[in-house]
């Protein structure tokens, strides 16, 4: 590109003449993440606008060059124009590699062979509706990888010690440089000799293979609490897999499933459910025993009591998880129409029904009364 051609420095950049060091070189990071080759495979256009950040921040970014610019512009540091003063554009040496600079190819990432914390596991555990409302204590074996106590976790067998790679001193990767047209690149990958690990085991430990850790069948203790509700998870610090390198242990979740219930249904901590009825129960009143979570006790039916009324049994639902005190039991009473009558019955129930007016017999209004009163308010 000739002298004619070319664009300002600064102009390319997007920066003022007086821009620091680091507003030129915040600038350039912006352009090259936007215009790198590696993001816009085969796009000429963004290659191009990407070797001419570039160039352009190989100037400013140099202090001699950057003088030498502002004084003769691009001749000042063109080497192919009289009285250039050499260096050109160089994507190596000065600057760095631009993969390690913009994209952490230089090892900034976490090192594979530290310390790494074990997995973390999970256990799905079955309850009756009983267990998770008042809580309980439950034993299980679970499965999960140990440190060997053979080695300490070392993978070495006794007496020995695991030694540094020779390869990537420990460090358990490698970096390769290799120059092309934009400059030059570096690639890390996992070191060959210890498989990332770092190190090298020589004698491996019989009992774990060298791995450093076992698998083993642990039986633990689990407090289920009170209150407990479907797809509840309850978190057992430091019960999962083993870490590696000195890691710390993974975490066991415990998910829990309650089965349903019966006769109850449960919303919160309050319980739901429905208790028949008979019509001489509802018309003249009684006193009936309930099924609660605690055992049955007496729930009184006042006289007149219409189908689907729900009585309020104060205490008798699930106790809280956090505090004291629980909900709350609802009692839906359902009136029951009595069948296989026999003659004797029927026809008392026939002279009951000539006896009793027809609001009697519905309780307060009638349907009837009710579908008048519509019809009067709709006609106005």
């Amino acid at each position: 590109m000739g002298e004619s051609m070319k664009r300002d420095y600064y102009e390319v950049l997007g920066v003022g003449k007086t821009a620091s060091e680091t507003e030129i070189k915040q600038a350039y990071r912006k352009l090259a993440r936007q215009h790198h080759p590696d993001v816009n495979p085969g796009d000429k256009e963004a290659e191009a606008k990407f070797k001419e950040a570039t160039e352009a921040y190989d100037v400013l970014s140099d202090g001699d060059k950057r003088a030498r610019y502002d004084q003769f512009g691009h001749a000042g540091v063109d080497p192919n124009q009289a009285g250039g003063f050499g260096g050109g554009f160089d994507m190596g040496g000065g600057f760095g590699d631009i993969f390690d600079m913009f994209f952490g190819g230089g090892g900034g990432g976490q090192r594979r062979n530290g310390p790494q914390r074990g997995s973390d596991l999970r256990y799905d555990m079955t309850l009756s509706f009983e267990e998770a409302a008042f809580g309980t204590e439950k034993e299980i074996e679970i499965p999960r990888m140990e440190s060997c106590s053979d080695c300490q976790g070392s993978g070495a067998a006794a007496g020995t010690h695991p030694t540094t790679c020779p390869q990537c001193r420990g460090a358990g990767q490698v970096k390769t440089a290799q120059r092309t047209p934009f400059g030059q690149f570096q690639t890390v990958r996992t070191c060959p000799q210890c498989h990332g690990e770092g190190k090298i085991i020589s004698s491996p430990c019989k009992t774990c293979n060298g791995q450093g850790k076992v698998r083993h069948v642990k039986t633990l203790k689990i407090n289920i609490p009170v209150g407990s509700e479907d797809g509840l998870s309850l978190r057992l610090n430091g019960d999962g897999e083993a870490g590696t390198r000195g890691g710390p242990p993974g975490d066991l979740y415990i998910v829990l499933h309650v089965k349903p219930h019966k006769f109850f249904d449960r919303e919160g901590n309050d319980v739901f459910c429905e208790v028949p009825i008979t019509f001489v129960q509802a018309a003249l009143g009684a006193e009936i025993d309930v099924p609660t979570l605690d055992g049955a006790v007496k729930m009184k039916i006042p006289e007149g009591t219409q189908t689907s009324t729900v009585f309020r049994l104060k205490g008798h639902g699930i106790p809280y998880r956090r505090g004291s005190g629980r909900g709350d039991q609802h009692v839906r009473v359902m009136v029951a129409t009595p069948t296989k009558l026999t003659e004797k019955q029927k026809e008392l129930l026939r002279e009951f029904g000539e006896a009793a007016s027809e609001q009697q017999q519905m309780g307060k209004k009638s349907f009837f009364d009710k579908v008048k009163e519509n019809l009067r308010d709709a006609m106005g």
